[in-house]
C-alpha cells in the first residue's frame, strides 16, 4: 500500500458517528483557480432569462466532462484538469482511500451554482433554499458510498452555503416527508475559506441554502462507490485496545477521548430514548469497518444478542 497520509482511528470513529469529515482550504489556489476558469463566467442576469437558461449556458460552455457511471475514478477527470489534481493530493487521496477503499469506482458528479437574488428578480423566479432531503433513501447497505463537495471560492454567510444535519446518515427516511424540515437541532452550515472539503455519507440529511449575496455559489459534487472493501482501510495502528465495557449512567469523572467516546457522543437533535437507535447502528458500522462482529460500545449490541437461556 502506498505511503498516503491514511485517516486515523479517531478520524474514522467521527466520521462513523457524525457523517463527515471537513478539511479546511486543503486545495491549493492554483487548483481553485484551475476549476473556476474550467467552469467558465456565468453570464450577468437579463430581464426574462430563467434560471434554467442560465444553468444550461453554463454547463455547455464549462470544461467538465460528462460521465457514465461506473467508470474507474481514476479514468474520470483527464490528466492536468483541475479536478484530477484536486483528487490526486495527497491528503485527499488518503481520505478516500479509508473511507471507500482501494480503486473506487464513480457514480455521478453535479456543478451546484446557487444565484443571488439579481438572477431571480430578473427571471420571475422565488429565491429560496433547498429542501432538507437524503440522497440515499433507496439504499439499504451497511457499505456506503461518500460523496466530496468541493468549495472552489470561500463561502460567507450570506452565500447560503450547504446544510446539514451531522449523525443523520444512519437513519433512513422519506425524503418528502424530510423536505418540510428547513431547521433542525445541531445542523451545520458550510462557511468556508477556497479550496474546502466537506467529505460526506451518501445519506446524511442536507440540503443548499438561500443565496442572499451578490455573487454566485459554486460547488461541484463527486459521488464514488467503493469497488473493493472498505474494512480496515484507514490507519489501523492508531486503533486503541479497548480496555473493557466502561462505566454507563453513573460515571464520577469525564472519559478520555477514546473511539467509546466518540461514538457514543449524541447529537443536539437526539432524543432521549429513540435517539439510542443511532448508537446502536454507529457500532454496527464500526463492528463493519474495523471487520470486528464482536466490537461494541457501552454494550449496546452486546445486551441485545443475549440470547441466554
Amino acid at each position: 500500500m502506498s505511503e498516503l497520509p491514511l485517516l486515523s482511528a479517531h478520524d474514522m470513529a467521527h466520521f462513523t458517528a457524525r457523517g463527515f469529515l471537513r478539511m479546511d482550504a486543503v486545495v491549493p489556489d492554483k487548483i481553485n483557480t484551475q476549476f473556476l476558469a474550467e467552469v467558465g463566467e456565468i453570464a450577468e442576469p437579463r430581464p426574462g432569462r430563467k434560471l434554467r437558461g442560465a444553468y444550461g449556458e453554463l454547463l455547455a460552455q464549462a470544461a467538465i466532462p460528462e460521465v457514465g457511471a461506473g467508470v474507474p475514478l481514476a479514468h474520470t477527470y483527464p490528466q492536468g484538469s483541475a479536478l484530477a489534481r484536486m483528487l490526486e493530493l495527497p491528503v485527499v487521496a488518503g481520505a478516500i482511500r479509508s473511507l471507500v477503499g482501494e480503486d473506487p469506482t464513480f457514480d455521478h458528479h453535479f456543478l451546484h451554482v446557487t444565484f443571488p437574488p439579481a438572477y431571480h428578480e430578473a427571471g420571475g423566479g422565488e429565491n429560496v433554499s433547498q429542501h432538507t432531503h437524503q440522497d440515499s433513501t433507496i439504499d439499504p447497505r451497511q457499505a456506503f458510498d461518500v460523496q466530496i463537495m468541493y468549495y472552489p471560492h470561500a463561502v460567507t454567510r450570506e452565500m447560503g452555503g450547504t446544510r446539514f444535519i451531522p449523525g443523520t446518515h444512519l437513519r433512513k427516511v422519506s425524503e418528502a416527508a424530510l423536505g418540510r424540515y428547513q431547521n433542525i437541532r445541531g445542523q451545520q452550515h458550510m462557511v468556508c475559506e477556497a479550496g474546502t472539503l466537506l467529505i460526506l455519507h451518501s445519506g446524511i440529511w442536507h440540503g443548499g441554502g438561500v443565496n442572499l449575496s451578490d455573487r454566485t455559489r459554486t460547488m461541484f459534487k463527486i459521488r464514488m462507490n467503493p469497488s473493493r472493501s472498505q474494512v480496515r482501510m484507514f490507519d489501523t495502528s492508531t486503533l486503541e485496545t479497548p480496555a473493557g465495557q466502561r462505566a454507563i449512567f453513573y460515571v464520577k469523572s469525564a472519559p478520555p477521548m477514546t473511539v467509546e467516546k466518540i461514538l457514543m457522543t449524541p447529537e443536539p437533535w437526539f432524543e432521549d430514548d429513540t435517539g439510542r437507535l443511532e448508537m446502536v447502528n454507529r457500532v454496527k458500522l464500526w463492528r463493519y469497518l474495523t471487520g470486528d462482529p464482536t466490537y461494541d460500545a457501552d454494550y449496546w449490541l452486546t445486551r441485545l444478542e443475549n440470547l441466554a437461556a
